[in-house]
């Protein structure tokens, strides 16, 4: 790895800008020497091997956090309680780049995975200058679509530097008083749609009111989340009545959330026409996150070729953004080795099945949005989810949006988000329960 030294702050960061476009420019050269990295039939994705964002992070004068000793493990990992806190600290957070006044502490606490195994993970708690008076100051705990396999791209991380995808959305809370909870819900271990996520986001909310410092104790708490964020978020709706039913929440407002994973898997492992192969990704990026979860049944040496494998291999220390890129178009059936599949697979199956949606109905309200067309996670796999949540008495507003493409709802639904949870959140009542979901397009449309 090049190093730099640079004496003066303006200095450095030029240099650090210049040197990751240099990185970013020369990811082709890189890969084409690189005999790992396997050539792409013509029918697929063509783009090369590009550099991962840690290796860009890694340049920054903000240390990653597998070098960063603040996120080690306590010896005694097992003795902490769920949303013990292990360790605190004070950093700057920036949003797009730019430092943001704003007061920020970041907690490391313990939590279970997905087997009840203790670990540990960490959560930004932000607190605007905005004077708050007359009750505890609310919550929004903010579930970032984190979508990645390095625990570089987890916004306790990104926040720091200013990369988080989705921070400006924030802003809508901050600018109102409210504090932001902001955690790193899938774990220095990347999972990815299972249910630790929410056992994450409860434990990250109860380090956050174990923390006396903060003042946020007594709060009253909303959940956002969109796409991966909403997994995580309704996850733990899901899971407060069993797992945390000390922690005092008022409603959750998710969109663009994957609901049944078998049919989104089968979905994304094919080859869809038109801008429908985006989705594509989404498969590699859950069989490398699965396959830490459950490795004796998500084997890539047995359920791909080798070309395959090299790809799989690949993406296991990447961020969303390259994830996505080098995902797309490229699906992950055309390397199943002969007789391999999901279908035939029913180990993976039962593990999707059991960590689809609505294993648990959640005891709080829920608004819930989706697009009528959405390229990555198809109403199609959705809807009967909802309409599980609605039989079984969940207190939902649920609509879909008759706008298409899945980035664009993501904008499409915060604007509502921020006025529902505004309204739970200062005491005013959720409103009806109702159920929109408009499916205008013909069964088998590629994203419907």
């Amino acid at each position: 790895m090049l190093e730099v030294r640079v004496g003066k702050p303006g200095l450095r960061r030029l240099a650090v800008a210049a040197m990751s476009t240099v990185v970013v420019a020369s990811g082709a050269q890189a890969a084409s020497a690189d005999p790992g990295y396997p050539p792409m039939p013509l029918d697929q994705n063509q783009l090369p091997q590009l550099p991962t964002e840690p290796q860009i992070y890694d340049m920054l004068p903000v240390p990653i956090p597998s070098e960063d000793p603040w996120y080690d493990d306590p010896a005694d990992i097992a003795s902490y309680e769920p949303g013990q806190i292990v360790r605190s600290r004070e950093v700057q957070t920036r949003f797009v780049g730019i430092p943001f006044p704003v007061y920020t502490r970041q907690l490391l606490f313990r939590s279970n995975d997905v087997h009840d195994n203790p670990i540990v993970t960490a959560t930004t708690v932000i607190v605007p200058g905005v004077p708050w008076q007359g009750s505890a100051r609310p919550v929004v705990s903010f579930q970032e679509a984190i979508d990645s396999t390095n625990a570089s791209c987890n916004p306790s991380y990104t926040l720091q530097v200013g990369t988080m995808k989705e921070s400006a959305l924030a802003i809508g809370w901050l600018a109102q008083g409210f504090a932001i909870n902001v955690p790193d819900f899938d774990g220095k271990f990347s999972t990815f749609n299972t249910y630790a996520e929410g056992k994450m986001v409860l434990d990250s909310l109860r380090a956050m009111k174990n923390d006396d410092a903060l003042g946020l104790t007594d709060s009253g708490i909303a959940l956002y989340g969109y796409s991966g964020g909403g997994s995580g978020s309704i996850r733990a709706a899901e899971l407060r009545a069993s797992y945390a039913p000390d922690v005092r929440l008022l409603g959750t407002a998710i969109g663009g959330t994957p609901g049944n994973l078998v049919d989104v898997a089968k979905y994304a492992t094919k080859q869809q026409t038109g801008i429908a192969g985006v989705g594509n990704f989404t498969m590699w990026l859950g069989l490398t996150s699965f396959a830490r979860e459950y490795p004796d049944a998500f084997r890539p040496e047995e359920l791909l070729t080798p070309e395959g494998q090299q790809l799989a291999k690949d993406f296991q220390s990447r961020c969303l953004p390259t994830i996505l890129l080098e995902g797309m178009y490229r699906p992950i059936s055309a390397y199943y080795q002969p007789g391999k599949s999901l279908e035939n697979s029913p180990e993976i199956v039962r593990i999707l099945q059991d960590n689809s949606l609505g294993k648990y109905i959640p005891d709080t309200p829920i608004l819930w949005w989706h697009g009528v067309w959405d390229e990555v996670i198809p109403p199609s796999t959705v809807i009967p989810t909802v309409n599980s949540y609605w039989e079984r008495g969940a207190d939902l507003r649920f609509y879909t949006v008759p706008i298409p493409e899945h980035g664009a709802n993501a904008v499409t639904g915060w604007a509502p988000a921020v006025a529902w949870t505004t309204a739970v959140l200062r005491g005013l009542p959720p409103g009806p329960k109702f159920k929109a979901d408009f499916q205008p397009l013909p069964p088998g449309f590629p994203g419907s």
